[in-house]
């Protein structure tokens, strides 16, 4: 299954999260989009409630289904618990801390950042979004790459940085310091509706 490109505001309607991590989508309507929208009053069954979770933290993080499961069987391979390393392994992707560092102000523009070659690990060029950041690595930009507008504006508006993350605004660089806790990552996601969903 491809990605989702369609209408990000939407989807985070239909969803009822904020995919921008802005909050902008709900403020106006925080109902499901459509005609029907404000009169929906369907209530999910089990395996729709378990569906709409998977749903909301694959669009979350902008990734594709394979990619969605593939990363949740690995994550059952971990010792602990299972949606916890799920949730953990999301947060480790490159896209997700060029984003959680600031650089872009959201994901899918942290993805275009790593596609195009603009972000170094450990002083190298890594150009893949999935790429796994081990606890200890920094991630900066290249030298041609730190005027970009895009990653200007992001650091100016981006006022937290997560715990395990370190940031140094003047050298636009940050290292990932340890792996997240529980409490650190997205509250509004309840990981065990996809470990159910999945265990079908």
């Amino acid at each position: 299954m491809a990605r989702y490109t369609g209408p990000s505001w939407k989807l985070s309607r239909r969803l009822g999260i904020s995919l921008s991590g802005t909050g902008k989508e709900l403020e106006k309507r925080p109902y499901a989009p459509g005609p029907h929208g404000p009169n929906q009053r369907k209530k999910l069954s089990e395996y729709g409630l378990q569906l709409q979770e998977k749903q909301k933290l694959r669009h979350m993080y902008g990734v594709t289904e394979r990619q969605f499961r593939n990363l949740f069987d690995k994550a059952g391979k971990m010792a602990g618990v299972h949606g916890e390393n799920f949730m953990v392994l999301l947060e480790s992707r490159l896209d997700n801390v060029v984003y959680r560092l600031g650089l872009a102000r959201t994901r899918r523009a942290a993805r275009q950042l790593v596609n195009h070659g603009h972000i170094l690990v450990n002083g190298s060029r890594v150009d893949i979004p999935s790429y796994r950041v081990a606890p200890g690595q920094t991630i900066s930009l290249r030298e041609k790459s730190r005027n970009l507008d895009v990653v200007k504006e992001a650091v100016e508006v981006n006022n937290f940085v997560p715990d395990y993350l370190t940031f140094d605004a003047d050298k636009l660089e940050g290292t990932f310091t340890r792996l997240p806790e529980r409490s650190e990552l997205p509250a509004e996601i309840n990981e065990a509706l996809i470990v159910e969903f999945y265990s079908r």
